[in-house]
């Protein structure tokens, strides 16, 4: 937790990274116990397996049994909803997936649809997609938490905003090589109004692929470009929001490290407002 707010959760993108091991794991660290050693650490983590497909009962229910009370997951709806069926006759699907997940009792989080980049051979904009997900979302978010993640960089628009959280869902706001900086989603979207915030920081796989194929160390230093983030992020929790964010290894090469750098600038931020500097 952040400052002791159980409001403020940060983790990373997964929790199954061998070559964390010796740098973020103990050395001989086996996979069967990274999910132990990581929730000692944090107390939240975004599920990508899930993405995949939808998990077995038993193994979501070890997931619940293998982390501290007070864990939260949260977790990627299958690709099937969000990519190939992109949420027509997809109802059964997100029903069986929902019921699967439920078995993390307390432990469950916000459910992230993840949708892909889309031509104009999908939508011929983002009119399309919006009803869609008003058809969609409502049968849903009376039991559960859902996000919605876009990543048509034009799409991020007020209207968006006003269909997603009209169906009772949030938007994920992302930080990835081709989508809007920081300021922009403000310039955008405007301040928050007290609705939970969910922040995904992706970075550039290209650039950062062309620097390392491992992902022990980081080699950018995403300091500078974390900053503005801090700021916002706050402005959330301010506004009477919880927050989550989650950190990948492409966004500067090493996920956990990431995130303790993105800790230590929260920190020296609440530093200087409360000296007043």
């Amino acid at each position: 937790m952040f400052e002791g707010d159980s409001g403020v959760r940060m983790g990373t993108s997964s929790w199954s990274e061998k070559s964390w091991v010796g740098s973020f794991y103990p050395e001989a660290t086996g996979p069967a116990d990274f999910l132990k050693h990581y929730s000692l650490r944090y107390d939240t983590v975004e599920i990508d397996s899930t993405y995949y497909a939808t998990p077995r009962d038993s193994t979501v229910r070890n997931w619940r049994t293998r982390t501290p009370d007070q864990f939260l997951f949260t977790a990627k709806v299958p690709r099937e909803i969000t990519h190939e069926r992109v949420l027509v006759e997809a109802r059964e699907s997100m029903e069986i997936f929902v019921e699967t997940m439920q078995w993390l009792g307390e432990k469950m989080g916000p459910l992230l649809l993840q949708f892909p980049y889309f031509n104009r051979n999908a939508f011929s904009g983002p009119a399309p997609f919006l009803k869609r997900l008003e058809q969609f979302l409502p049968h849903f978010t009376r039991e559960v938490s859902l996000v919605v993640e876009v990543r048509n960089p034009t799409w991020i628009h007020p209207n968006l905003v006003e269909v997603v959280e009209g169906c009772g869902a949030s938007l994920a706001w992302v930080d990835q090589g081709w989508m809007p900086h920081a300021q922009e989603w403000v310039e955008r979207l405007g301040p928050p109004r007290g609705q939970n915030g969910y922040f995904r920081f992706l970075g550039d796989r290209k650039e950062t692929e062309a620097l390392t194929q491992t992902w022990d160390q980081q080699v950018l230093d995403p300091k500078e470009r974390l900053q503005p983030w801090v700021e916002i992020m706050k402005s959330f929790r301010v506004s009477g929001g919880d927050v989550f964010g989650f950190f990948n290894n492409h966004y500067a090469g090493h996920a956990p490290a990431t995130l303790e750098d993105f800790r230590t600038l929260w920190s020296s931020d609440h530093s200087s407002s409360s000296s007043g500097e």
